[in-house]
């Protein structure tokens, strides 16, 4: 039996359908990411799982518990928000072992606790520090112990590291992650960030207007998406029209097919390719983006504009705009994708 299983969850504010009979399960020790834009009702649902919001149909269990009417405290979740929520008067250690204080854990146990939890977050030497003292990155390391002190069942995670600067966001993102894994611990990771789900989480729910669109591993997500939205969200892919690929390709595909950036590839004389990949395409450089070790090419076949991810291994690889190029495809990964 999987360790969570969400049945028919079904939340609204008054008129406003939030999402409606969702279901999912999550195994004990997964990390999962509800990833989706702005209003999806990921941060929403998040909330039902914490007991922050009561649902309006549907149930929760954990561990063979039917946990939907229980009160957030019950329920033995910990919660991080992104906006670190510390105490401004208590120390590093004193915010950490507030929930401690709040159970009347003896205080030999909670000092023991609270130190192992200091060290885990590695903040050892700054437990008598005020918020007002420490970086972004630190404050939200120290909400992230508060609630793994409390050892809880589930880690809940709402943004926790969108206010913070993109050096810290890298760092702290692997330190959540090598933490979860070591405690073993279930987890669910709310973002907006499709980078920050494929780096951290074994499955990714991606939701988009109250529906989980598809859920999957990484790589499932990121190379076989489900629908246009999907193919839209999750990078950069070129989406070619059933007539384009007809033209292009000479293939029949009942909806729109779905190209991804870097399995677009110049032809290199002298070499030769096998049968899944097309013949060459002739393209014109359009513009050109440098993202460190990759260049991203807006380029144009015949009408149709597309972006091609070429590695970057020299700046001898710059094209101006209006350069030739000739472009392979390999057809096996041009995935077709639904409305």
């Amino acid at each position: 039996m999987s360790y969570v299983q969400v049945k028919q969850l079904s939340k609204s504010f008054g008129k406003q359908r939030v999402f409606d009979a969702i279901d999912f399960t999550i195994d004990q020790g997964e990390f999962i990411t509800l990833l989706g834009p702005s209003g999806c009702g990921k941060s929403t649902l998040l909330r039902c799982l914490a007991g922050l919001n009561p649902v309006d149909q549907g149930q929760i269990w954990v561990d063979g518990e039917n946990i939907t009417d229980l009160s957030p405290q019950e329920r033995e979740m910990g919660m991080v928000f992104q906006s670190y929520a510390l105490f401004p008067n208590m120390t590093v250690a004193e915010n950490i072992g507030f929930g401690l204080k709040m159970k009347s854990t003896p205080a030999a146990q909670a000092r023991s606790l609270i130190q192992r939890f200091v060290e885990l977050v590695e903040l050892k030497g700054k437990e008598d520090r005020y918020p007002h003292q420490l970086s972004g990155g630190q404050c939200q390391r120290v909400a992230l112990a508060r609630a793994l002190v409390m050892q809880p069942r589930i880690l809940l995670l709402d943004e926790p590291l969108s206010a913070l600067d993109a050096k810290i966001r890298k760092s702290l993102r692997q330190q959540i992650r090598d933490i979860q894994t070591e405690l073993n611990l279930t987890t669910v990771f709310v973002t907006h960030d499709q980078e920050e789900a494929m780096l951290m989480s074994d499955r990714i729910f991606l939701m988009h207007q109250g529906e989980i669109v598809q859920q999957g591993s990484p790589e499932s997500i990121y190379t076989q998406p489900a629908n246009e939205f999907v193919a839209g969200f999750m990078g950069h892919y070129n989406l070619l029209d059933k007539q384009v690929v007809k033209a292009l390709f000479d293939l029949d595909s009942p909806h729109k097919v779905a190209v991804r950036p870097e399995s677009i590839y110049v032809k290199e004389e002298g070499r030769q390719y096998e049968a899944h990949i097309s013949s060459p395409k002739t393209a014109h450089v359009l513009n050109h983006q440098l993202l460190g070790n990759v260049i991203r090419y807006k380029v144009q076949i015949e009408q149709q504009e597309m972006t091609v991810d070429l590695l970057n291994r020299s700046s001898e690889r710059l094209l101006p705009a209006g350069s030739r190029l000739e472009l392979l495809f390999n057809l096996n990964e041009m995935q077709p994708v639904s409305p």
